[in-house]
C-alpha cells in the first residue's frame, strides 16, 4: 500500500469531493503531482491522423476548463479530454453535487456542465502546449431550449474547432434537463450536420449513455455511419442504481466500479455492430491494467478514466500501462491492434 492509499486518500476523502478536485487541479499546475513515466512501443498508435503515445486518457469532467493541459502527460496519460464546454458560461447545479461511494468504488455527480464557457476555454486551449492529444467535449447550454440545441453546439464549435485534436458531442449527460433526448436520430443528425458545416475535417465522436435501449443504440450507430462520424465514446454515467450495494437515493450520474459491467456490455455491442472504420473509446470502471485490457479486447481503440484515477491515485496510469503490456505479452499480442476485439 503506497503513500496515496495510506495517507493522502483517507485525508482527502474527509472533505467535499468538489473542493478536493479544485485543490488537486491547483496542485497539479504547481508541479506537485508527477509520476514515473511508462513508455512502450507496443502501446503507441496513430488513429484518425493523431498519434497517441498510449491508449489511456483522462475523461472529460476533470479538467473542465482546460487549465491543466500542459501537465497531464506528467501523470502518464496518453491523451486528455477537457470539458464539457457549453457556449454560455454557467455555474451548474446547486452544491453539494458530487458524492463518493467508497464501499462501491463509485462516484455520483450532478454537476450540470459547470464551466467558463466556450470563448474563454478556447483561449485556454489555444495557449496550452500539451505534449499529448487534446479532445474537447461540448454540450448544450442550460439556458438554450432543446429545440435550439444544434445552434448552441455550433456556436461552441465555431470558437473551438481549430484547437482540439478531436471533439466529443455530449448528448448523454443525465444532469442537464432534456439533453438525452438529443440522442434521438433526428436531433443528433441536425447537431452533427451543423458542426460539419463549420469544419468537416475535424474528428467527431458522440458520447453515448449506458442507459440506452438496444433500438436507440442501433439508431446512434446508424447516425454514426450515415454522418461519417469518426467514432463513439462508450459510455457516460448511468442513472441506474442496481449495481450498488445500497441505493443512496441521490440524483445524478453514477460512475466508477458500479458502471463497469454496463459500460463493458455496451462497448462489446458497439464493436459487433459498428463498421471497422469507427473508432471506439471505452470508459467506465477502469481501475487496473486488467480492466483496461478487457476494454481493448472488447473493441476499444482508446480508453478513458476518471473515477478510478481518483480512487487509485497518481500512479494509477503508469501501473495500468505496465500491467497492460505484461498481459499483451502473456497472450502473444505485439500491438494494441492485435489485441483489439479478441474477447471471447
Amino acid at each position: 500500500m503506497g503513500l496515496y492509499d495510506r495517507i493522502v486518500r483517507p485525508v482527502a476523502f474527509r472533505f467535499d469531493p468538489e473542493k478536493i478536485h479544485e485543490v488537486a487541479l491547483s496542485a497539479l499546475r504547481k508541479g506537485v503531482f508527477q509520476t514515473r513515466p511508462f513508455q512502450n512501443a507496443s502501446l503507441a498508435q496513430e488513429l484518425f491522423g493523431v498519434r497517441f503515445p498510449n491508449p489511456l486518457g483522462l475523461a472529460a469532467g476533470f479538467d473542465k476548463n482546460a487549465v491543466a493541459l500542459n501537465y497531464w502527460d506528467r501523470l502518464g496519460f496518453g491523451f486528455v479530454e477537457c470539458g464539457t464546454v457549453t457556449y454560455h458560461a454557467q455555474d451548474g447545479n446547486p452544491k453539494p453535487r458530487m458524492f463518493r461511494l467508497p464501499e462501491d468504488l463509485g462516484l455520483i455527480n450532478r454537476l450540470g456542465f459547470n464551466n467558463l464557457g466556450a470563448r474563454e476555454i478556447a483561449t485556454n486551449v489555444a495557449s496550452a502546449k500539451s505534449k499529448i492529444p487534446v479532445g474537447i467535449n461540448i454540450g448544450k447550454s442550460r439556458v438554450t431550449a432543446v429545440e435550439a440545441a444544434a445552434g448552441d453546439y455550433a456556436e461552441s464549435y465555431r470558437l473551438l474547432h481549430r484547437f482540439g485534436d478531436y471533439f466529443a458531442i455530449n448528448v448523454s449527460s443525465p444532469n442537464t434537463p432534456g439533453l438525452r433526448t438529443l440522442q434521438e436520430k433526428g436531433p443528433l443528425m441536425e447537431i452533427i450536420a451543423r458542426l460539419k458545416e463549420i469544419d468537416a475535417a475535424k474528428p467527431l465522436f458522440v458520447k453515448v449513455s449506458p442507459d440506452l435501449e438496444a433500438g436507440a443504440l442501433d439508431d446512434v450507430v446508424e447516425v454514426a455511419h450515415e454522418m461519417k462520424l469518426t467514432g463513439l465514446i462508450a459510455t457516460n454515467t448511468t442513472l441506474a442504481r442496481d449495481s450498488l450495494g445500497r441505493d443512496p437515493q441521490m440524483e445524478g450520474g453514477l460512475s466508477g466500479r458500479p458502471l463497469k459491467s454496463r459500460a463493458d456490455e455496451l462497448l462489446g455491442r458497439l464493436y459487433k455492430s459498428c463498421g471497422k472504420e469507427l473508432v471506439l473509446i471505452g470508459v467506465g470502471g477502469i481501475f487496473t491494467g486488467e480492466d483496461l485490457y478487457q476494454k481493448i479486447q472488447l473493441g476499444a481503440h482508446l480508453c478513458q478514466v476518471y473515477t478510478g484515477w481518483i480512487y487509485a491515485g497518481p500512479h494509477m496510469v503508469p501501473d495500468c500501462l505496465e500491467s497492460l503490456v505484461a498481459l499483451m505479452k502473456r497472450d502473444g499480442f505485439a500491438t494494441l491492434a492485435e489485441a483489439r476485439g479478441t474477447a471471447r
